[in-house]
C-alpha cells in the first residue's frame, strides 16, 4: 500500500503512514466511485475478510481495529463494511457512550479493556481510548495534565496488548471541512440519519483546526513501530472503505486455512411443511 506522507490541509507534520484513496483521480482530485463498482470490489474483499476470520478461529489469534477520525468521516460505515459479512458471534463493534460517574474514577483504559477480544475474535472500536486526545481535549472535558498523562501512557498500554499477541491496527480517517459540512447538512435533512448528529458534533464545526492540532500531537506521541497509525483519505467514503480494508488484509499474516468440508447428503424424503395449530398463524 502507499506509504507517502499525506496530511489534512490544516496539519503540520504527519509521521504516520498514509493510505490514499483507492484510485479514481481526475485533475489531482479523488473522484467518487459508483455504487455498482464499489459493491463489486467490496464483495472480493469480503471473501478475504472471511479467510481472516477463519484463520483467527484456527490459530486463536485476536484482532483489534481502532477507527478514529473527525465527525462524519465515516467511522461507522467502514466498520459496517468490515463486519457485514462476518460471524457476529466472533466479530463485535464497540461504540461506548460517555463514561458514567463511576467510570470517571477508574483507570482511564479500564472500561475499554473489558471489550478486548478473546481467542479467535475481532473487535472494531468506533472511537476508542483516543477520545482523550481528541474530543475530550478539544471540547474541554479533560485537563491538559490528563491529556499529557494519556499520551505518555497510551504507547505503553498498546505495547502490552501487542506483546500479549493482539493484532492491533489504528486507523485515522481524514476528511476536508467542505466535505464534512456537506455530510452534516445531509444528516440534518434526512430524518433517518439525524440521530448521528449531537450538539457536540455541531459545536465541533467551529473547532476543525483545533481538532487537527490535537490529532497531530496525538500522532507524534503515539505512532510507534509496534502500534503505528494509518491515515486513510475518506473524502470519498466508498473509496476510503476499500482502501482501509485492503490495507488491513495486506498487513495481517498469511491467513490460508483450508476449509473444513461439509457433508450435505440428500434429505432422503420429501421436504416437510410447517404445520401450525390455531390460533397460531404466520403473518
Amino acid at each position: 500500500m502507499g506509504k507517502n506522507k499525506a496530511r489534512d490541509k490544516d496539519s503540520g507534520h504527519a509521521p504516520a503512514r498514509s493510505v490514499p484513496a483507492a484510485g479514481g483521480k481526475k485533475n489531482g482530485k479523488v473522484t467518487k466511485i459508483g455504487k455498482a463498482e464499489y459493491l463489486e470490489k467490496l464483495a472480493a474483499l469480503e471473501l478475504e475478510l472471511n479467510d481472516v476470520a477463519r484463520w483467527l478461529q484456527h490459530t486463536g489469534r485476536r484482532l483489534v481495529v481502532l477507527v478514529e477520525g473527525r465527525d462524519t468521516a465515516g467511522k461507522g460505515g467502514v466498520i459496517s463494511a468490515i463486519a457485514g459479512s462476518l460471524n457476529p458471534r466472533t466479530t463485535r463493534s464497540v461504540a461506548l457512550p460517555k463514561p458514567t460517574d463511576r467510570e470517571k474514577t477508574q483507570w482511564y483504559f479500564q472500561r475499554y479493556v473489558q471489550h478486548l477480544p478473546a481467542a479467535g475474535e475481532i473487535v472494531l472500536f468506533d472511537r476508542s481510548w483516543y477520545n482523550r486526545a481528541g474530543v475530550e481535549r478539544v471540547m474541554g472535558y479533560c485537563s491538559e495534565a490528563e491529556t499529557a498523562a494519556f499520551l505518555k501512557a497510551a504507547p505503553v498500554f498498546e505495547q502490552m496488548l501487542v506483546d500479549d499477541g493482539i493484532l492491533l491496527f489504528k486507523c485515522w480517517l481524514t476528511v476536508d471541512q467542505a466535505r464534512q459540512e456537506e455530510r452534516i447538512a445531509e444528516r440534518l435533512a434526512d430524518p433517518l440519519k439525524r440521530w448521528k448528529l449531537s450538539p457536540i458534533d455541531l459545536q465541533a464545526r467551529e473547532k476543525y483546526a483545533d481538532y487537527g492540532h490535537a490529532r497531530d500531537r496525538m500522532l507524534k506521541a503515539t505512532h510507534t513501530a509496534t502500534a503505528p497509525w494509518t491515515l486513510v483519505d475518506f473524502n470519498d467514503q466508498r473509496r476510503g472503505r476499500l482502501a482501509l480494508i485492503r490495507h488491513l488484509l495486506d498487513h495481517i499474516p498469511d491467513t490460508t486455512v483450508p476449509e473444513t468440508p461439509v457433508d450435505f447428503p440428500p434429505l432422503g424424503r420429501a421436504p416437510l411443511k410447517e404445520r401450525l395449530r390455531p390460533p397460531f398463524t404466520p403473518l
